[in-house]
């Protein structure tokens, strides 16, 4: 709640607007991308002028609805409501410009029921200004991060409590708005890509930042409606997400909306046409593996790893890529995103062929077998689950006589001197597996086991012995 009230008393008010008129036509304006703090100014095609703003009392009028004017007055009443909707309401004041408030969002409601009822195609130029009001509404500065307005760069994000726009009565319908349009039969493509055009698209891929998960909810929809309905958009939304996930993990670091872009990316690459182009495997390495780097990965470790999951069910020969970049960015110290790795793991060896995972074997199960012995029983235990998986054990079964001698020590320090009785009966039941699968290679690991413990316990001896020699000639020498 601290973080919320701040948030809204760092707010710039909106400069005043008192040469705008709402039976006038709306000016040309131009948005910038969304920022945190700054100023707003709005998109246009030629001139840049100051975002229409809270009107004076008493001058926005009360419209008629659609369904009370003749048909062919109702592409001026359209005209009309899109022009009130343009002006810009603090709705945390609310006992201030009641009236015109609930004048906007009833033309918002109005708006939304036309576009969504197909009862009449809307005219170029209205669609021209209603895209243009939209942005005006959307695009704006975001208030700053809770991290920014306490100093403090070590606030968990999923510790803090989400910020909720106090405007999003309006900020909803205008959304919705937006998303009924994108969606609508009527809508024409070769049209409406004139006003959602790149410069539309990337603005709206900037608001993802939006602390609130509502507004990132709809932006989510809207964006792959987008992505489905105008395919001359498709390069550019992919390489704008590209872009995001860049600035995040060697810039910034933190971003509101990294989990809902997955998302979509999620939809995406299920589409994705075999064989896949360069150009998607070049996104997987450079942009999907190393997201897993970021402190913050666990919150949106879901959407990542069905992200990459995807890629290696739609081409089994990218599985060897993925372990190894996953093995690249396993977590030292921090046993839960730990977890999160081995069952991520265990998604991907399920989609894995032989020879690719041959490639890979020796480096992963060295990991497994650092994870057998850790001391977080729930990490030693997520990785004896994988002996679970039919698919997996057969990977081993083949393999054997590699993995086996890679991780029998682990599994001798776990039955002797684990701290956690559980994770001991676990260990048998895996050793006991590999002992029915080769007796023969179970005894032979076991006798280089056992040497290896004896030579151990001899050179053990042998240091004591000269520290014993050296503190006797010490206690002499005195």
């Amino acid at each position: 709640m601290f973080n919320k009230i701040i948030k809204i008393g760092h707010r710039k008010p909106s400069k005043s607007d008192s040469g705008s008129d709402i039976d006038g036509t709306i000016p040309n304006v131009t948005v910038n991308h969304a920022s945190r703090g700054g100023q707003v100014n709005v998109v246009g095609q030629s001139n840049e002028v100051s975002v229409p703003t809270t009107p004076p009392p008493g001058t926005i009028q009360t419209l008629p609805m659609f369904k009370d004017v003749p048909a062919a007055e109702r592409q001026g009443l359209f005209l009309k409501k899109v022009q009130v909707c343009y002006y810009h309401f603090d709705l945390s004041e609310t006992m201030k410009m009641v009236r015109e408030k609930e004048i906007k969002r009833q033309s918002l409601v109005e708006l939304v029921d036309y576009v969504q009822s197909g009862s009449g195609k809307i005219s170029e130029s209205n669609q021209e200004e209603m895209v243009r009001m939209i942005g005006v509404n959307v695009f704006r500065s975001l208030p700053p991060m809770a991290y920014e307005n306490t100093g403090s760069e070590n606030l968990e994000p999923e510790e803090d409590e989400p910020f909720l726009d106090p405007s999003w009565l309006h900020l909803q319908l205008v959304y919705e708005l937006l998303l009924r349009y994108v969606v609508s039969a009527e809508t024409d493509t070769k049209v409406a890509k004139r006003y959602i055009d790149h410069s539309f698209v990337l603005k709206l891929l900037d608001m993802f930042d939006s602390e609130d998960p509502r507004e990132r909810e709809y932006l989510k929809t809207i964006l792959h409606r987008i992505y489905g309905k105008f395919m001359v958009h498709r390069p550019f939304i992919r390489k704008g997400i590209n872009n995001i996930f860049y600035r995040f993990m060697y810039e910034k670091e933190r971003h509101s909306g990294i989990g809902e872009l997955l998302e979509i990316l999620g939809s995406i690459i299920n589409g994705f046409a075999l064989p896949m182009k360069e150009e998607h495997k070049l996104f997987l390495v450079r942009a999907l593996i190393p997201l897993h780097k970021p402190k913050s990965a666990g919150i949106y470790h879901q959407q990542l790893s069905y992200c990459i999951t995807q890629f290696v069910e739609k081409d089994y020969k990218l599985a060897d890529i993925v372990i190894r970049g996953l093995l690249k960015y396993w977590p030292v110290t921090n046993c839960q995103k730990e977890l999160l790795f081995l069952g991520e793991l265990e998604e991907i060896l399920e989609a894995t062929q032989p020879a690719e995972f041959q490639r890979c074997m020796v480096q992963l199960f060295k990991q497994i077998s650092r994870c057998l012995t850790s001391p977080n029983f729930q990490v030693s235990e997520r990785a004896l689950f994988l002996w679970n998986n039919e698919h997996i054990v057969a990977l081993i079964a083949e393999n054997r006589k590699v993995i086996l001698p890679i991780i029998f020590e682990a599994l001798e320090k776990n039955i002797k001197s684990h701290w956690n009785q559980a994770i001991n009966g676990l260990t048998v039941n895996v050793r006991k597996m590999f002992l029915e699968m080769d007796t023969e290679l179970f005894e032979e690991c076991q006798k280089q086991y056992e040497e290896k413990e004896a030579k151990a316990e001899e050179v053990e001896a042998m240091r004591e012995c000269t520290w014993k020699k050296l503190a006797d000639a010490a206690n002499e020498g005195s």
